[in-house]
């Protein structure tokens, strides 16, 4: 007997007709042990889920509607089928990325066009039972632009293993941690100050403690580490490519390969997903090679057992890339599944 292959799902996010785009909602593809893709076809209608968090251990998928600025959640209904699971709740403008409590509590979404962070509690079956926006961010750079008042975009959150909250501020450069309490919602713990100008976006936790952040403008990855006070501190920012930064350059994921050897950026404008080595503590990162993205616009993309998957919106299809184990560089792709503007990739099981 040959050997049985073993396939995997993921749940993809799209951009849909309301942003004048070509996804249709939230889609399910698979992948089997060869990199091969499928596309299982549409999960569920939806208009702009174009960020997704899956349930830790209910079959809940939670999505935001970025044009209409709302969250929903979503029940699994069969292998690749998904039904909406309660109401719509509203976020902020622009509801750009949603996480969820490795212990199933609550959910938060960030919102890009007005900065709000919104935490939303959770019952025993996953349904949002309740919404608080969190204290809004003040500029730490505003005597640097007294006259032009810097918007608040709040991009992404990290739930931290001792139970905080971590979130990126890209139009105001700062990070901010919160502790979670019950009924109460998000409450300042403390915040990370980035230099000007250059937009933190996305955050992946090294096994070592330290929370790379790539940040959008800049297009580098700041190393935040951990003090023995449980304060995070600004240790290092590197490029995220040798080459530096093309004009129209944007940063947008980062992912860490399962062994924390490499971090890999994805860099929309130019196209191109950047490989990042990790020192074995975590302190420190020095850019070692990319590669074109396979398509355009590379929006997100996931790390898994020895494959690189990204989600390129610009050329509406996801690629699938070999990574060699030694210098963790992606080799040629070896795959591609046409699918309309995704957006993001989340694994389903």
């Amino acid at each position: 007997m040959g050997n049985l292959t073993t396939e995997t799902l993921i749940w993809t996010g799209s951009y849909t007709a309301d942003r004048n785009a070509k996804g249709k909602g939230i889609a399910a593809l698979s992948v089997d042990d060869n990199g091969q893709l499928t596309n299982m076809g549409l999960a569920v209608a939806a208009d702009s889920p174009s960020f997704l968090a899956v349930h830790p251990s209910l079959p809940v998928v939670y999505a935001v509607a970025e044009d209409a600025g709302t969250v929903r959640a979503y029940r699994r209904t069969g292998r690749t089928e998904l039904e909406a699971f309660g109401e719509s709740w509203p976020a902020g403008e622009a509801t750009c990325h949603v996480a969820v409590d490795p212990h199933g509590r609550f959910i938060v979404a960030t919102c890009w066009g007005d900065g709000q962070v919104v935490l939303y509690e959770l019952d025993h079956d996953g349904a949002i039972t309740s919404r608080t926006s969190a204290t809004a961010a003040v500029d730490p750079h505003t005597a640097a632009s007294p006259e032009e008042p810097r918007p608040s975009r709040a991009h992404s959150s990290l739930m931290l293993p001792d139970g905080r909250v971590m979130t990126t501020d890209l139009g105001h450069d700062l990070v901010r941690v919160w502790k979670y309490e019950p009924g109460t919602g998000l409450v300042p713990d403390h915040q990370v100050v980035l230099p000007m100008g250059s937009g933190p976006r996305h955050m992946a936790r090294h096994q070592s403690g330290t929370v790379f952040v790539d940040t959008e403008y800049s297009v580098e990855v700041a190393a935040l580490g951990m003090q023995p006070d449980g304060t995070y501190e600004l240790n290092a920012m590197v490029p995220a490519s040798a080459k530096g930064a093309s004009d129209g350059d944007a940063g947008a994921e980062i992912a860490l390969s399962p062994d924390g050897r490499f971090a890999y950026v994805g860099v929309r404008g130019s196209n191109r997903i950047c490989v990042l080595q990790v020192s074995g503590d975590g302190a420190a990162l020095q850019p070692v090679g990319e590669v074109p993205c396979g398509g355009e616009w590379p929006r997100h993309h996931l790390v898994r057992e020895g494959w690189l998957y990204v989600a390129n919106e610009g050329s509406d299809d996801v690629v699938a890339f070999t990574l060699d184990a030694g210098t963790g560089l992606p080799g040629g792709p070896v795959a591609r599944m046409e699918t309309g503007s995704p957006s993001v990739l989340v694994l389903a099981d």
